[in-house]
């Protein structure tokens, strides 16, 4: 049987208006009756009715995530940390995939859920900035990624390019000197540019001249991708000390084809992804990964959000989520 606000009432022997003040956390109730309020909360295991909460404040209680892959490890991470840190808030978040296509991400942002979400948190890959600028709703949006839009909304992402150079650092560092660029993509690909570019400072800065040679680009950014691409830099004769990818799945994909050609790694090829998702912590060969802060970019979004809906004016933010470096048995070898 549900447990209402009266009988907590009863059984704490105070009024139903200092139950509900209790509940909503309003401040102006002592800390013993808090106290009090709380231990009859507890022995009745009393839940707030969150929907009727939100209701009274004109909200759904809901905010949408979309998403351009759900099957990418990264983004089912990156998603139960949004998750997780909604309900935090006593939120629910709906989930939508786009499949990085502009006209499902144009449906999205321009607020086809509108009648039940509080606010959106996208990650675009195809929208342009005029597709925003058509925005007739008024529900808040953040953005996630790379895509740069000089628009008036927060966005959030890592430093691609300085996280790639430290990648190839860390490849330089081990003496390797024919570090390939598994990844560059074939389509429009922000982010795919950005670690390229960042592959080319770090071999520019230790007087390497980038072969363009050991750049191999793929369609998408799955294991088939990494496997196809590593396959093809060998059967061209160009044969890396080192692999930068893209992403781990990448990277995995380009490790299962590096061991079928009787290559060890990292002996005769080091490799590097990018998003250290957890396949690649359980590999045969660990991976050595890019780990952008997932919990921060999830923390970040959600309280953006959330700030926006409380009447926060502030200027659209570009906030830069930090990462590191976790290195592991494909560069650095068995302990």
């Amino acid at each position: 049987m549900r447990v209402s606000l009266k009988d907590v009432a009863l059984h704490a022997g105070v009024s139903v208006k200092t139950v509900s003040n209790v509940v909503n956390d309003f401040p102006h109730v002592t800390e013993a009756m808090r106290a009090r309020v709380q231990r009859s909360i507890d022995e009745l295991g009393y839940r707030p009715n969150l929907t009727a909460r939100h209701l009274r404040k004109g909200r759904t209680g809901i905010v949408a995530l979309a998403l351009p892959e759900l099957g990418n490890p990264y983004f089912a991470e990156l998603a139960a940390e949004i998750v997780d840190a909604a309900a935090a808030h006593d939120y629910t978040v709906l989930l939508d995939h786009t499949g990085g296509r502009r006209e499902r991400e144009i449906l999205v942002s321009q607020g086809f859920r509108t009648r039940v979400i509080d606010g959106l948190i996208l990650s675009p890959i195809e929208l342009e900035a005029e597709d925003l600028e058509e925005r007739a709703e008024q529900v808040p949006v953040v953005l996630l990624g790379e895509r740069e839009y000089d628009l008036p909304y927060d966005h959030i992402a890592i430093d691609n390019v300085a996280a790639a150079r430290e990648a190839v650092r860390h490849l330089l560092s081990l003496g390797r000197r024919n570090v390939a660029f598994l990844g560059a993509r074939r389509g429009s690909s922000r982010p795919a540019r950005l670690r390229l570019l960042g592959w080319r400072e770090a071999l520019d800065e230790a007087g390497l001249a980038a072969d363009d040679r050991l750049i191999a680009a793929t369609d998408g950014w799955g294991y088939a991708d990494g496997a196809a691409a590593m396959a093809g830099l060998l059967d061209a004769g160009h044969r890396p000390d080192a692999v930068f990818a893209y992403n781990d799945l990448i990277a995995i994909g380009a490790m299962r084809v590096l061991h079928e050609r009787g290559l060890r790694i990292p002996e005769d090829v080091a490799v590097v992804g990018f998003d250290d998702v957890v396949e690649g912590r359980f590999s045969a060969v660990t991976l050595t990964s890019v780990s952008p802060d997932k919990s921060f970019i999830a923390r970040q979004a959600v309280e953006s959000v959330l700030s926006r809906l409380g009447g926060a004016r502030h200027e659209a933010r570009r906030i830069h989520a930090g990462h590191s470096l976790v290195c592991r048995e494909s560069t650095l070898g068995r302990a």
